[in-house]
This record gives C-alpha cells, structure tokens and sequence, in this order.
C-alpha cells in the first residue's frame, strides 16, 4: 500500500480549496461527500459522452472507508479517476461538517444553462426565486427528482442571490439527486419566466394566500404542464414575482399551525403535480 497522503499535499491542499465558494467558482468544480453520494457521482461520470471532459477528477478515501467498500476504488479507477488514500485528517479537512464521512471526490459542477436544463418540452419544473438556505435548496432538489420533475432553475436577484447548489450543505442534502436532473442558475428571474412561457408551461406560485386551494379541484390545472414558483424562507414569493405567475396556489392548513416550511410545501406541490400527470 503507498503512503497515505496527508493535509499537506498538495493535490489535498488544492481540493480543500473547493470549500469556498469562489474557488469552486473558479475552478468549475465541487466536492461531494459520502459514500452513497461517491456512488452517485461516478455513475453520473460513468453515464457521459466519452467525447466529453471527465466528469469526476479525483477521489480521497481513508482505509476505512476502502475496506468497508472496495468497489468505490474499483469504479473509479474503471472511469480513469484518480484515487488517493489519505489520513483521517486530511479526510477531515475536506469536509464542513462536524462528523466527516472520510471519504470526498473532486467532481465538475454541474449546473448547466437555463435553455439546456429545461430542454424543448418539459411537463415538470421546479424554479427556486431567492432561496437562500442550501439545505432548503438541496432538499426541494432531492423532492424534485422523486416527484418527476424535468428540471430545477436556482434563480435571485438584487440582495436575494440564487444559493450555490455546490454549497457542501445543498450537496449533502440532496443525496445524489443534483446528478439526476438538469439544474440551473439564474439570476435573471424575468429570463427564467420567460424561458418556462416559452416552452407552455403554466406558471404556478406557491402563496399561503393564493386563490387557488391546491385540492382535487386543482387537478385538472396540474394535469397540464406546469412550473411551480417557490420563494424564500421567510417571506416567500416577492409580490412582483408573483404577479407574473398564471395563478397563485395555497397549500391547505387544516390545523392549527400558520404555515409550512418551504422544503414541506415544495413536497406536497410537486407531488400534486405529479399524482395529477401521471393519473
């Protein structure tokens, strides 16, 4: 077995990098943490066009986790990746979290542009406006992938800024799914709607005080080919975001609680939709 490397070599120096924002920026790449994320991320690799620049570039892994599972080392040496045991330590310092899972790779971003994402005729699209919590932004994302959906847009404007979907937090909370559909970002929210008229998407803004009650009589609305609006945390759509949406859809409190957070209501949304296209 070769020397493990450590915090201070340079290819670990380099990668640590990646935690920042405009380093990630910089470089066109990102870090992805944990085994089944790992897993993900080669198939994603191992699913592009050999014309094509590699997608995963390098994979850090202490012992353990390699005795545990062989097959990571094995699938990423098939796809031309290179691998390099290193120390608990140095795993450590590749991490933001509090409990290192000791095992990062080194992948391409992998947003793409709004026309690509959204391809000539998606029936499904989940557009993010000022989502500023990368856990949030992953969460709706990973939903996204399990309701169907054909695409997700990060968009923001002004002081409310798409979040970075390469955030380790965001990362992390979709558990793979950022390589199952096309993701972009925008920062142009009037170019995103225009892109989802454009391909005959009815616009759909998620408002705890919207006209529209998201129950069975909604159903032939969402039968149709839609994109749903989520704004931020706190507050919500933006008014004038809003206003440019076909209708204004309120999810249904039968208790007592005021409302529910935004990775809930994307949830319960998203899957309206698709029960209501797949029915």
């Amino acid at each position: 077995m070769s020397e493990l490397l450590t915090e201070r070599t340079p290819r670990v120096a380099a990668a640590r990098k990646l935690l920042r924002r405009a380093s990630r920026s910089g470089a066109g790449r990102f870090l992805v943490e944990g085994v089944r994320p790992v897993h993900e991320a080669l198939t994603w690799a191992g699913e592009a066009d050999g014309s094509r620049a590699p997608r995963v570039h390098d994979l850090f892994l202490t012992d353990a986790v390699a005795d545990r599972d062989p097959t990571l080392e094995d699938r990423a040496r098939a796809l031309g990746v290179r691998v390099a045991r290193v120390t608990e330590k140095a795993a450590a310092g590749l991490s933001d979290t509090v409990t290192p899972q000791h095992v990062v790779a080194v992948c391409s971003t992998v947003t793409v542009g709004l026309d690509a994402a959204l391809g000539a005729a998606p029936r499904l699209v989940t557009a993010l406006v000022g989502v500023a919590d990368p856990g949030n932004a992953g969460t709706v994302i990973r939903t996204s992938d399990a309701a169907g959906a054909d695409a997700v847009v990060l968009a923001g404007d002004g002081r409310n800024q798409p979040v970075d979907p390469h955030n380790g937090k965001c990362v992390r909370s979709t558990m793979g799914s950022l390589f199952h559909l096309p993701l972009a970002v925008s920062r142009d929210v009037d170019a995103v709607v225009a892109a989802l008229r454009e391909r005959g998407l009815t616009l759909l803004a998620a408002a705890g005080d919207g006209e529209t009650v998201l129950d069975a009589s909604a159903d032939p609305l969402l039968a149709a080919p839609t994109a749903w609006l989520f704004g931020s945390e706190a507050h919500g759509l933006d008014d004038r975001t809003a206003a440019l949406a076909d209708h204004r859809v309120r999810v249904p409190i039968h208790g007592r609680a005021e409302s529910l957070n935004l990775a809930t209501a994307a949830a319960v949304c998203l899957y309206a939709s698709a029960r209501a296209q797949h029915a």
